[in-house]
C-alpha cells in the first residue's frame, strides 16, 4: 500500500512519541500515586492537542517542500481529518474507563497507574491493528465493504442503546477471572497483586486493568475501520491514531466531572460511524471528499456537544423552579 512514510518521517514520528510519553510517564506527578487536578488535566490536554497540530505543521511543511503544495494539502488534511475521528470516538472509551473505575470504587489518585497501562496497551494493540488492516485492504480491496457494513451496523446500535448502561456485575470476564483467582476485597495502593499467607491475590486494580484493556481493543475495532474510510495510507492512519490516543489519560481526567454534561454525545458519535460507514460502502462509485468529510464529523460532534449543554442548562433550570 502506498505511504508517505519515510525513513525520516518514521523517525521524526517516533521520537516525538517516545518524548512525550516519557514526559508523561515520568515527569508528570513524579510516575508516583497522583491524583490529577482540573487544572493538570486542562494544560496537558492543550499541550497534547497542541504537540498534534504541530506535527500536522511540521507534515505540511516537510511534504510541500518535497512533493509540493497539493499532497501536502491533502495529506495534511487526511491527518486532522482522522485525527479528529480517533479523537472524538476516544470520548466514549473514556465514558466507560468512568463507569469502570467507578464500579470497582477505584478512588483518582490510584487510576493514574491503570490508564498509563492502558494507554500503553492502547499503542501496542492499535499499532498491530493499523499495519494488519492496511495489509488486509491492499490484499483484498473488497474488505472495504465489510468494513463500511460493520461501521455502519456499529454506528446504529450506538444510537439505539445510547441510553443503556453494561451490566458489569454479569460481564462474562469479570466472572470467568473472579472464578479463576483469587481477589482481594479492598485494594491495596497501586498494586495489581499481593501475597497473603502465601498466595498470591489478584486486587481489584488489576480486574479494573484488564476491562480497561478490553475497552481498548473493542473501540480500536471500531475506530480503525472509520479512518480507512479517510486514507490508506499507514502513516496517516497511524500518526492520527496515535496522537489521538496519546492525550486520552489527561483528557479523561479533564472529563472526569463533566461525563453527565455530555448526555447526548454518543448519538453525535453514532451518526459520524454512520456517515463514515456510508462512506466507505461507496467509496467505489463516488469519493466523498477529505474536506466535506471534516465538515461533517466536526458538525455532528459539534451539535451534539451543543444541544448536551443546552439540555444541561434546561434541567438546571427547571430543578431551580422547583426549589423557587
Amino acid at each position: 500500500m502506498e505511504t508517505i512514510g519515510n525513513v525520516w518521517l518514521w523517525a521524526a514520528f517516533g521520537s516525538i512519541v517516545l518524548v512525550m510519553l516519557a514526559i508523561d510517564l515520568f515527569l508528570v506527578g513524579g510516575g508516583k500515586q497522583h491524583r490529577v487536578s482540573m487544572r493538570e488535566a486542562a494544560t496537558w490536554s492543550v499541550i497534547w492537542v497542541s504537540v498534534s497540530f504541530l506535527f500536522a505543521a511540521g507534515l505540511w511543511w516537510y511534504l510541500d517542500g518535497a512533493a509540493g503544495r497539493e499532497l501536502a494539502n491533502q495529506k495534511t488534511l487526511e491527518f486532522i481529518t482522522g485525527y479528529l475521528i480517533e479523537k472524538s470516538l476516544a470520548v466514549d472509551n473514556v465514558f466507560v474507563w468512568l463507569m469502570l473505575f467507578a464500579f470497582f470504587g477505584i478512588p483518582l489518585e490510584l487510576q493514574k497507574r491503570v490508564l498509563i497501562y492502558g494507554v500503553l496497551g492502547a499503542i501496542l494493540m492499535r499499532t498491530g491493528m493499523i499495519f494488519a488492516g492496511a495489509w488486509l485492504i491492499a490484499q483484498f480491496h473488497w474488505i472495504l465493504y465489510l468494513f463500511g457494513a460493520f461501521l455502519l451496523v456499529t454506528g446504529i446500535k450506538m444510537w439505539w442503546f445510547a441510553n443503556e448502561q453494561p451490566d458489569l456485575a454479569n460481564n462474562p470476564l469479570l466472572k470467568w477471572l473472579r472464578g479463576h483467582m483469587k481477589i482481594t476485597d479492598g485494594l491495596h495502593g497501586e498494586r495489581f497483586f499481593v501475597h497473603q499467607d502465601g498466595i498470591r491475590y489478584a486486587t481489584p486494580l488489576f480486574l479494573a486493568l484488564v476491562l480497561v484493556e478490553i475497552s481498548d481493543l473493542i473501540f480500536a475495532v471500531d475506530s480503525i475501520p472509520a479512518i480507512f474510510a479517510i486514507t490508506g495510507d499507514p502513516f496517516i492512519v497511524l500518526t492520527s491514531n496515535i496522537f489521538a490516543i496519546l492525550g486520552l489519560r489527561a483528557m479523561y481526567f479533564l472529563l472526569a466531572d463533566m461525563a453527565s454534561r455530555f448526555s447526548l454525545l454518543k448519538y453525535g458519535l453514532a451518526a459520524v460511524l454512520v456517515f463514515i460507514g456510508v462512506k466507505m460502502l461507496f467509496i467505489d462509485i463516488y469519493q466523498i471528499p477529505i474536506g466535506f468529510s471534516l465538515a461533517i464529523v466536526a458538525t455532528f460532534i459539534g451539535i451534539s456537544i451543543a444541544l448536551s449543554l443546552h439540555k444541561e442548562k434546561l434541567l438546571a433550570r427547571q430543578g431551580s423552579e422547583r426549589e423557587g
